[in-house]
């Protein structure tokens, strides 16, 4: 991704490719949804602006395209 923005379109898009190439990982994939959810903001998205800015919100949207793209059933 080229281009990050401080909005919850860009920190999806951001969040949506990282869980992508984090599930080429078997260890990724060996964690529940929570566990990726929070690896992912530690070592992938921790430097987008909407997570550090809106925390709260981030964490709203991840929830929600977790649940929306059925990610938790992987």
């Amino acid at each position: 991704m080229d281009k990050v923005f401080n909005n919850a379109d860009s920190f999806a898009m951001a969040f949506d490719e990282s869980w992508k190439q984090q599930s080429k990982s078997q260890s990724f994939l060996g964690l529940s949804a929570e566990a990726r959810k929070h690896y992912l903001f530690e070592n992938c998205i921790q430097d987008h602006p909407f997570l550090i800015n809106s925390p709260k919100e981030a964490n709203q949207v991840a929830d929600f395209r977790i649940r929306l793209l059925g990610l938790d059933q992987q």
